[in-house]
């Protein structure tokens, strides 16, 4: 069986290679991206020494590598699944010998896998070219970071599948599959840092599972949080990870007793 999932992997990184254009074209958008954040932070610092924190060199290094990470974690596992619900071939993987949520999180994996080599390391090579974007020195930083981005994707791998099975129970689900969007890039820090936040809100972002994706591995990639401070919030990062497998898996056995196939 291990060796069927580890197919799922293969099979969706040679997918993606054979797609790869697509994403050349994806690194200039996200350096783009980059671009327009690096100069309106340069705007807003002005002659500031730092602004919720952070320095403006630590500000341009968390910019870059937030959204290059994005390009590692992100999938449309959520689409993917909503689709299957929809056009009824998701009765055809259900009695297949593999548990469906896994198959698609290995799916996922493999996507990543191909983001992390060819986009991720790409972007933030081009990122370093035309930024002034320093890397940490500290090897317990790049460990640390590195091992917090994949659960970054594995967080937010469950937020998607936890999405796209509403489908089930709500049939069209694209409204709640563009919220979610909205709410975690907005909550996990990618379009603003969570320490620039308004207090009360701050403290609603830090209580929930989204700046466990963005916000917390890029303060240990930009040297916010270091030694022990790390493995603290990668601690927080693995308690999300343990609690969204509760709802995720009691809406997959609900979405089972409830399958029902619309069309032929």
């Amino acid at each position: 069986m291990i060796s069927v999932y580890s197919d799922f992997i293969r099979i969706r990184f040679l997918t993606m290679l054979a797609y790869r254009v697509n994403y050349y074209s994806g690194i200039l958008i996200y350096s783009m991206n980059i671009g327009v954040y690096y100069f309106t932070y340069q705007a807003i610092y002005g002659g500031a020494g730092s602004i919720g924190g952070f320095t403006a060199a630590q500000m341009t290094t968390y910019v870059a590598v937030s959204w290059m990470a994005r390009a590692f974690y992100f999938n449309n596992l959520d689409r993917e699944i909503s689709t299957d619900i929809r056009d009824g071939s998701i009765a055809i993987q259900m009695i297949r010998p593999y548990n469906y949520v896994l198959v698609k999180f290995m799916q996922g994996l493999g996507e990543g896998m191909f983001r992390f080599l060819l986009f991720m390391i790409p972007g933030m090579a081009i990122a370093m070219l035309l930024f002034p974007v320093k890397l940490p020195t500290d090897p317990v930083a790049w460990v640390g970071f590195l091992v917090m981005l994949f659960f970054s994707f594995l967080i937010n791998t469950q937020i998607n599948i936890i999405t796209g099975l509403t489908a089930f129970f709500i049939e069209n689900n694209e409204g709640m599959m563009r919220m979610k969007r909205v709410v975690v890039d907005l909550f996990s820090g990618l379009i603003i840092p969570i320490s620039l936040f308004p207090g009360w809100l701050a403290t609603f972002a830090q209580w929930m599972p989204f700046q466990a994706i963005t916000y917390l591995p890029g303060s240990v990639f930009t040297g916010r949080v270091k030694g022990v401070g790390i493995w603290n919030v990668l601690g927080i990062q693995i308690i999300w990870l343990v609690v969204l497998l509760v709802p995720m898996i009691i809406i997959w056995r609900l979405a089972r007793r409830r399958l029902f196939v619309q069309g032929g």
